[in-house]
């Protein structure tokens, strides 16, 4: 039979184990988390200029890239939004940005084609397209959650069942866009030339894609403004936070469901249209930014809007500079590299509660 150990060796083990908790605690700590994410950025340069890429164009896809994360973060907001009030993963919120873009090219096909905005491609009918389509594009987002999750929510249905149906409703929209639209590509300037602009340091962008990062920020503050200063945006916060307590507080919880809803749908139609403004229209065109938008959400932060537009740039750059050696197909290969970096070493995220 084997003694008992001594207290030397008892005390070794204490040790040992209280060094592991606290490697364990400083690997799940934020500080910890930026680094790595740093290491990967800078590795995604080397490689590109280990590639033969030179700096210049670097630069070029790092502004590309962040227009980019515009476009990922006004979808990642609302996908956020109404993970934090609804607390399950909505799918379906790709298919809306596709719907947000369609539509937006349906009433841009109503209204009189002006001349361009300088140095931009499209003209203002093309702002007041978007504008028009997303209070369309949130009124469908509140009627699906009134028709479908609803119901789940007055039945306690388990988050699967979001979940399902969330899916379902994906697949559901996409096909009205194929049976409204049609399965071709479209433009919205089709043949309508884009120069580059000269920016110092020779970066040369498209007037289009300074657009779309200035109007991605404005959203962006606009959100963290709404979230921040309005009652409905302490609502929504508080709903996130503990919807029971908020209900006792005597806040309306379905109203403010319903206003994440409309307000989800709105941001997916902005994305959807700068997106379609970028590239091209196509159905399914949602549904591949569903892995970025949703690996900023988590790297973010689940149900933190603040996270997500932080995360959607870090993507949008790592996705335009990984370009810089790699087929571009691979770009949501490395939203999804980011995406399980930090479920592994902090998966409540950049910006979630918990950790240092």
């Amino acid at each position: 039979m084997n003694g008992p150990e001594s207290p030397q060796s008892e005390v070794a083990v204490a040790d040992e184990r209280r060094l592991g908790e606290r490697i364990r605690a400083t690997i799940q700590t934020r500080a910890f988390l930026v680094i790595v994410i740093a290491i990967i950025i800078a590795g995604l340069y080397a490689g590109g200029l280990v590639a033969g890429t030179s700096g210049t164009r670097l630069l070029w896809l790092t502004v590309w890239g962040l227009a980019l994360g515009g476009i990922i973060a006004l979808g990642g907001i609302g996908l956020t939004l109404v993970y934090g009030v609804m607390n399950f993963p909505n799918f379906s919120h790709g298919a809306l940005v596709s719907l947000g873009a369609y539509v937006t090219m349906s009433f841009m096909a109503l209204l009189p084609q002006g001349p361009t905005i300088w140095p931009m491609s499209f003209g203002y009918e093309f702002l007041v397209a978007m504008l028009l389509a997303m209070p369309v594009v949130g009124i469908v987002a509140l009627a699906i959650d009134r028709v479908v999750y609803r119901r789940l929510r007055r039945t306690g249905a388990h988050l699967v069942l979001f979940a399902m149906a969330s899916l379902a409703m994906l697949f559901f929209v996409q096909s009205m866009v194929y049976l409204g639209w049609g399965p071709d590509f479209h433009n919205y300037y089709p043949g309508r030339p884009n120069p580059a602009l000269q920016l110092p340091l020779g970066i040369r962008v498209r007037g289009d894609q300074l657009f779309i990062l200035a109007l991605g920020l404005v959203f962006m503050v606009a959100i963290a403004a709404m979230l921040e200063w309005t009652r409905m945006g302490k609502a929504m916060r508080a709903t996130s936070d503990n919807p029971q307590l908020a209900r006792v507080r005597g806040i309306n919880t379905e109203r403010v469901i319903a206003w994440t809803w409309v307000l989800g749908g709105a941001l997916a139609t902005a994305g959807g249209a700068m997106y379609g403004l970028s590239a091209q229209l196509r159905p399914e065109m949602g549904f591949w930014l569903l892995l970025p938008m949703f690996a900023a959400v988590i790297m973010g932060g689940l149900g933190n809007a603040y996270g997500a537009m932080a995360a959607a740039l870090i993507i949008g750059v790592a996705h335009q500079v990984s370009a810089s050696f790699l087929n571009p197909t691979y770009g949501p290969a490395v939203a999804f590299v980011l995406m399980v970096v930090t479920l592994l070493i902090r998966p409540q995220g950049l910006f979630g509660r918990g950790g240092g």
